[in-house]
């Protein structure tokens, strides 16, 4: 046997031998199983235009694939998020709560406990995949604390990941756990620009044995904002959206809505139009990365076989509610984003509506794969009946949202009279979180409601409901008017999504058939909880 048929001999007994748990997906081309690509953008909204400037994109995935008009996130910053989608699970169940060391981004508890059962190292153990990741990981990924740019976690062959967060130019890469760094050069240093060379290079040079799977995560629209020098003038006569809760006082809401001065300075308006402006500028990078990626996948005959997900980790808003720029909120523009997806068996032009989230991101491409997703511990849902269209799928009516806020023991030097507790403040005194900005809600879809449940951990212990059929901006808290049984029910499922792991977060919601409601136990909880303790006093 000469040395090239025995390297290909050997080769398919490698991906055989490692292919333990997972079977040929039904429906799927060529011997091969189904290859992966995961594009996540950086703090990308859906609500206020964040798609407008994708417009290759659009054509190569949307259009060619379907589209989620129900996606969101279960935690609306980077890091719970990121973590939410590697883990398919809960930010309760997964313990990343915010962007610090000290909120388990990254941290040391992390990667012993979350990383080795991410869905991308099943893939590669479990299920003979090649994988490769480029771009940011998670915000503290690289601290010394944490094992520094060295640690690679378990599951990726091929690492080129950021140093903690999101830039453009002068930073360190992890390559392989070596660091590689780079300047301020546009052709050589630009980050969207380096990962999607990274990547073409990578579906050149990997093995033709092995399925792939590729998440490139990129830094835009996220802040600092620096576009490519050849669309710095682009969309000179962009402004951010006013809509319908641009500039407007959140009278009914949070302390930290409330707090917000209305209307906002012009100083405050003219920094968000300039930063909605720069946001879409640093996209059109990320469509010219789309681009080259499909064009290489269909040059190299892999474009067929393979399933395309383009999302974000979390929305953004500028103005909403008289919030200059940020995300956190637990409002729509913050929590919903785009989700993408074309592939083997999805038909072009679709949209579904279905009620999706991030922590079905893990699921699907297990499923994609063929690994039984009822061994993992994910607590999201496989989207592959969706994407193939099935018929008469049981669908959940709702997901949870909960996000722990962060906050300084000092008080903001701009903001004095506002106390400890606060942070990212703006000048003018307008703080776009806070330490009890901490709340958990029921976000739900069904054919007789489109509503949304919040409690909040504070001395208020504040709540806010809205109906999105008759609110779609949700300017009125509807909390004091809306019919005493919902508002309990609604209560006792945050009590049971809060709780939940597994197959337990993917029981039927307030408005399915199958739910079951039991009032004996909703006094244990939240809001009702402290009006109980409160009457004892």
């Amino acid at each position: 046997m000469s040395p090239a048929v025995w390297g290909l001999a050997l080769a398919a007994l490698l991906v055989l031998s490692r292919d333990w748990g997972c079977a040929q997906v039904a429906g799927t081309s060529g011997a091969r199983k189904p290859s992966v690509v995961l594009i996540l953008t950086d703090d990308q909204d859906v609500c206020l235009g964040g798609m407008t400037p994708l417009k290759k994109t659009s054509a190569l995935i949307a259009d060619m694939g379907i589209s989620f008009s129900n996606a969101y996130v279960p935690s609306a910053l980077c890091c719970p998020s990121r973590a939410s989608i590697l883990t398919g699970k809960y930010p309760h169940n997964h313990h990343v709560v915010n962007n610090t060391l000290e909120g388990n981004c990254s941290s040391k508890s992390w990667q012993k406990i979350q990383e080795p059962y991410t869905f991308p190292a099943l893939l590669k153990s479990m299920c003979g995949y090649q994988t490769f990741f480029a771009g940011k990981y998670l915000n503290e990924y690289g601290a010394e604390d944490a094992g520094g740019i060295g640690h690679v976690p378990p599951g990726w062959s091929f690492w080129y990941a950021l140093e903690k967060n999101s830039k453009y130019y002068n930073y360190t890469l992890s390559v392989n756990g070596k660091a590689r760094r780079h300047g301020e050069n546009y052709s050589a240093d630009y980050l969207t620009d380096v990962l999607a060379n990274m990547s073409l290079d990578f579906l050149e040079y990997k093995s033709n044995f092995e399925p792939f799977f590729m998440m490139i995560s990129t830094p835009a629209p996220h802040s600092p904002w620096i576009p490519a020098p050849q669309y710095k003038k682009s969309f000179q006569n962009v402004s951010a959206p006013r809509n319908g809760n641009f500039n407007i006082h959140g009278k009914d809401k949070h302390w930290l809505i409330r707090q917000a001065k209305t209307p906002m300075t012009n100083s405050s308006i003219q920094f968000l139009d300039d930063a909605f402006r720069k946001r879409w500028q640093t996209l059109l990078s990320v469509d010219d990365l789309i681009e080259k990626l499909v064009k290489k996948l269909e040059l190299l005959g892999e474009l067929d076989n393979t399933y395309i997900f383009y999302t974000s980790d979390n929305g953004f808003h500028t103005g909403q509610f008289s919030l200059p720029i940020d995300k956190r909120q637990l409002y729509e523009f913050d929590i919903k984003v785009p989700l993408l997806v074309r592939g083997p068996g999805i038909k072009p032009n679709q949209t579904n509506k279905m009620l999706v989230a991030n922590i079905d991101l893990g699921p699907t491409i297990l499923d994609i794969a063929g690994f039984d997703i009822n061994k993992t511990q994910m607590d999201g849902m496989s989207l592959l009946p969706l994407l193939r269209g099935d018929k008469n799928v049981t669908w959940r009516s709702d997901v949870l949202i909960e996000y722990q806020g962060e906050g300084h023991n000092s008080s903001d030097p701009t903001c004095p009279a506002l106390g400890p507790g606060v942070t990212h403040c703006f000048p003018d005194c307008v703080c776009e979180d806070s330490y009890n900005n901490t709340y958990a809600c029921v976000r739900t879809l069904s054919t007789s409601w489109d509503l949304q449940y919040c409690e909040f951990d504070d001395r208020e212990v504040f709540v806010e409901v809205y109906n999105l059929t008759a609110d779609p901006h949700q300017l009125t808290n509807i909390a004091k008017t809306i019919d005493q049984e919902i508002l309990e029910k609604m209560n006792y499922r945050l009590m049971m999504l809060q709780s939940c792991s597994g197959a337990t977060c993917r029981t039927p919601g307030v408005f399915d058939p199958g739910y079951r409601f039991d009032p004996r136990l909703m006094f244990s909880h939240g809001i009702w909880a402290h009006k109980l303790s409160t009457r004892s006093l």
